[in-house]
């Protein structure tokens, strides 16, 4: 199957499954700031050997360059990317994939993680319950339960199957880009 089917049939809905929109959604929520951080880190993941540019991973995700490049300069004052500036020059992982944990994505792009007003840094009394109330302490724990899980789970293991994911993206491995050229 051609790339262009592939990615079709990948997009068609699946039948016989329950609308996702008439369910609650319980889980945390990431801006899609991170969303794309850690789309990229994937790109850049699965195209080990090679520089990649922006306008190859906006293309291939479908989403806006200006973002990215806000996304990179973020990452590459964190070291989790390296940059490579010129005519030749790109992105690729600062870091093995191995070593790189979500988690640590995830924080080097959310701006914080106050799920209600007084978690945010510097509130002031914001609840009439707040000085009584246990609610803070729970969501705190529930953070650093969600946080402590992505810590779990580094950008190798969300590289996996990479053969599928390089063909939906349209990366030619290294190897083979070297067999084409050489």
């Amino acid at each position: 199957m051609e790339l262009g089917g592939l990615r079709k049939a990948v997009q068609r809905p699946i039948t016989g499954l329950t609308d996702i929109s008439e369910k609650r959604d319980y889980g945390m929520r990431l801006t899609v700031y991170s969303d794309y951080a850690l789309r990229l880190m994937m790109y850049l993941g699965l195209n080990v050997g090679k520089l990649a540019t922006i306008s190859e991973v906006s293309e291939a995700y479908g989403v806006s360059k200006a973002h990215l490049m806000k996304i990179t300069h973020e990452l590459g004052k964190k070291g989790l990317i390296e940059t490579v500036r010129g005519r030749h020059g790109g992105m690729r992982l600062g870091q093995d994939a191995r070593s790189i944990k979500v988690g640590d994505i995830v924080r080097a792009c959310e701006p914080d993680f106050a799920i209600v007003p007084c978690m945010e840094r510097g509130a002031v009394l914001v609840c009439t319950i707040q000085p009584a109330c246990v609610l803070k302490r729970a969501l705190s724990s529930a953070t650093e339960a969600f946080l402590n899980a992505l810590d779990g789970i580094t950008l190798a293991d969300l590289l996996k199957p990479s053969a599928p994911l390089r063909q939906l993206l349209g990366i030619v491995p290294a190897s083979t880009t070297a067999q084409l050229h050489g």
